[in-house]
């Protein structure tokens, strides 16, 4: 089945861009997953590099999509989203159109912070945050009256252990 536009693939390697990302880049990035506010003089200090080597880096690193934005992490506790449900979805319809409206329908939803298509047993996996069950239940009935779904099951999280954003950059000689 062919990709749907408004689902990332993330298991697909970056687009070959003929520079391979070298010991410095690897740097960079591990440094900028820590603290995307650094200056660029400090990004160069940690990595070895002045300013402008460093400046240029991050520009080429962007430029060729493998820092794809910067943001702002919030504490979802801190502003009312107390509960994280993983919700697996199994739908009786695998065509082209079916996915293309339930991708619509959940990219929609604010509620959903993660969406996978998944292999195995469930056909798909959300990442849903609320600010408490009443919030869910909501959710709940406008997710399953956005197209025609086989199952869905919740799994509402009791205590996050770990969640960290950062990627574990491979060494050179993994890549």
């Amino acid at each position: 089945m062919e990709k749907h536009p408004l689902m990332t693939d993330l298991a697909a390697p970056a687009p070959d861009t003929g520079r391979r990302l070298d010991a410095i880049d690897r740097k960079i990035l591990t440094v900028l997953q820590d603290d995307a506010s650094l200056s660029v003089a400090e990004i160069g200090d940690r990595v070895g590099l002045s300013s402008t080597p460093c400046w240029k880096r991050i520009q080429r690193l962007e430029a060729d999509g493998v820092i794809t934005r910067r943001v702002a992490l919030v504490d979802q506790t801190k502003i009312g989203l107390g509960i994280t449900v993983f919700v697996s979805v199994e739908s009786g319809d695998h065509s082209d159109e079916w996915l293309r409206k339930f991708a619509e329908a959940v990219s929609a939803m604010p509620e959903v912070v993660e969406f996978y298509r998944m292999a195995g047993d469930v056909d798909y996996m959300l990442r849903v945050v609320t600010a408490d069950m009443q919030s869910y239940d909501v959710f709940y009935k406008k997710l399953i009256s956005a197209v025609a779904l086989k199952n869905v099951t919740s799994r509402f999280a009791m205590e996050k252990i770990k969640s960290v954003t950062a990627l574990p950059v491979p060494p050179m000689n993994a890549a």
